[in-house]
C-alpha cells in the first residue's frame, strides 16, 4: 500500500487490513538504556493488537549520552521504527516537530516508561480513527483508572487540573498524563499556535483544542509512577502558571482561534420531530444551581475574608477572597446553570464579560464596606462580615441577571436548537 511505502522503508510485517496509518511518538532524552526494552515492547504489542498499519517514530530531544546511536541500532533491528533528531531538548518541541513530520492519519505519543498501560492504546486510538472525536487522552484521574503513584505526585496533579478546570472551565481531567493521540488534520493546524515548547505543550494543545470546539475524549488507563522523573516540580509549576495566564489572554484577545480546523456541527436531534429542551433549562432551575452555588460562594468569601482581616486592610481582603472565590463560582456556574447557554466559539468574550461582572460586583461589596468605613470607622469585626454578607447578596443578584440577561444570553444558545424549538412549536 502507498502508505506503507511513503512511512518506512521496506516491507512492514503488519500489514492487516487497515483503515488508518498511526504514528506512534516516543520523546527521548538520555534513555539509552531504557529505549531498547521500550521499543521492543511497544512493537511487539503493535504488532499483535493494533488492527492498523502503524509505524514508531523516535525523537531524541538532543541527548548527551548514546541514546541516538541506540535509537539507530533499534531502528534497524525492528520493522517499522524510525528516528529523527533534534538539537534542543523539550518535549513540546519534540512532539510539534515529529507530528509536523509524520504523515500518519493519527498521530500518538507516549512516554519512553511506558508508565501507560498498554492496554488503553486501542480505545485511545478508536475514537481518532472512526471520527468521532479530534483528539484522545489517557487520563489517570477518570473513575475507572487505576494507578500506582506517591502522595506528593497524585496531590500535584490533581490541583494543577483542579486549577485548569477552575481558571479555564476546562472538562478534560487530566492534562498531562504522557499517553495522548490526535487526527492529523486537527492537530496539525493546532499545534502551531502552541507556543509552549516544553511540559505545558500538553495543557496548551488541549486548552486550543476545547476552544475552538474540537472533541477531546478521554481513556481511563492503568498507571504506574515512574520513580527515575526528571521533571523539576517547583520549575514546571511556575512555567504551568504562566501559561494559564497566557492562554487565558489569548482567549480573550482572540488570538486563541486557530483557523483550518475541521468543524463539528452543534448537536441536533437526530429524529425531526424530536423536541430539544432549553439552554441551560429553564429559570426555576437557574435560579436553583445559582442560588445554591452562590450561597456558598458567599460563605466562602465571607470565611476567606475574615481570616485575611488579620492581617490585611478592608479592600484588599475583600479583593483577594473574591477573586479566589470567583474562580470556583463562575466555573460552577458555567457547568450547572448555564453551560448549554455558550458556545465554544463565544467564550472569549464570555471571558471578557465575566470580568466586567465581577468588577461590578466588586463595587457593590466594597462600595459597603467603605460606605460601613465612613459612617462608624471603629466597627467590630462581625459588623463588617454582616455588611459584607448583605452586599454580597445584593451584588448577587445582580450577577446572576448580567449573566443570564447579557454574559449568557439566550442568543448564545446553539442555532440547531433553537431552529429545532422552532420547528416543533
Amino acid at each position: 500500500m502507498t502508505g506503507v511505502e511513503r512511512a518506512v522503508s521496506g516491507d512492514a510485517p503488519h500489514a492487516l487490513p487497515a483503515t488508518a496509518w498511526v504514528d506512534v511518538v516516543i520523546p527521548v532524552y538520555n534513555e539509552e538504556r531504557a529505549l531498547p526494552g521500550c521499543l521492543e515492547v511497544l512493537c511487539a504489542h503493535l504488532e499483535r493488537h493494533l488492527p492498523f498499519h502503524w509505524c514508531v517514530t523516535v525523537v531524541d530531544n538532543a541527548s548527551t549520552d548514546g541514546t541516538l546511536a541506540v535509537a539507530h541500532d533499534a531502528a534497524e533491528r525492528l520493522s517499522g521504527v524510525r528516528v529523527l533528531h533534534l538539537d534542543r531538548k523539550g518535549r513540546g518541541l519534540a512532539l510539534r516537530t515529529a507530528w509536523g513530520y509524520s504523515d500518519g492519519d493519527v498521530v500518538v505519543y507516549m512516554d519512553v516508561d511506558l508508565s501507560t498501560g498498554l492496554d488503553a492504546l486501542l480505545p485511545l486510538v478508536a475514537p481518532l480513527v472512526n471520527g468521532h472525536s479530534d483528539i484522545a487522552i489517557g487520563s489517570r484521574l477518570a473513575p475507572a483508572s487505576r494507578t500506582v503513584r506517591g502522595s506528593k505526585r497524585e496531590l500535584i496533579s490533581r490541583c494543577y487540573n483542579a486549577v485548569i478546570r477552575w481558571s479555564h472551565g476546562a472538562r478534560f481531567s487530566d492534562a498531562q498524563c504522557g499517553f495522548k493521540g490526535a487526527r492529523a488534520d486537527a492537530v496539525r493546524p493546532l499545534h502551531k499556535h502552541v507556543q509552549d515548547d516544553s511540559w505545558f505543550f500538553d495543557t496548551e494543545l488541549l486548552l486550543l483544542a476545547e476552544h475552538n470546539g474540537l472533541r477531546v475524549h478521554e481513556v481511563p488507563v492503568d498507571w504506574v509512577e515512574d520513580t527515575d522523573t526528571r521533571v523539576d516540580v517547583v520549575r514546571t509549576a511556575l512555567d504551568d502558571i504562566a501559561g494559564l495566564m497566557r492562554v487565558a489572554r489569548a482567549k480573550a484577545s482572540g488570538a486563541a482561534r486557530v483557523p483550518g480546523l475541521p468543524r463539528r456541527p452543534g448537536p441536533r436531534p437526530e429524529h425531526p420531530q424530536a423536541v430539544v429542551g432549553g439552554a441551560g433549562g429553564g429559570l426555576l432551575w437557574q435560579l436553583v444551581s445559582f442560588g445554591a452555588i452562590g450561597a456558598v460562594s458567599t460563605l466562602l468569601t465571607a470565611v476567606l475574608y475574615a481570616l485575611l482581616r488579620i492581617w490585611w486592610p478592608p479592600l484588599v481582603a475583600n479583593l483577594v477572597a473574591l477573586v479566589a472565590t470567583t474562580l470556583w463560582n463562575t466555573e460552577a456556574n458555567r457547568r450547572y446553570t448555564f453551560l448549554r447557554r455558550a458556545r465554544a466559539d463565544a467564550r472569549g468574550r464570555i471571558h471578557f464579560q465575566g470580568l466586567v461582572v465581577f468588577a461590578l460586583y466588586y463595587v457593590v461589596t466594597s462600595g459597603a464596606l467603605l460606605a460601613l468605613q465612613t459612617v462608624e470607622p471603629d466597627a467590630a469585626r462581625w459588623l463588617e462580615v454582616a455588611v459584607l454578607v448583605v452586599s454580597s447578596v445584593l451584588g448577587t443578584a445582580l450577577r446572576f441577571v448580567l449573566l443570564r440577561t447579557w454574559v449568557f444570553r439566550p442568543a448564545l444558545a446553539d442555532t440547531s436548537t433553537r431552529q429545532a424549538q422552532e420547528a416543533a412549536e
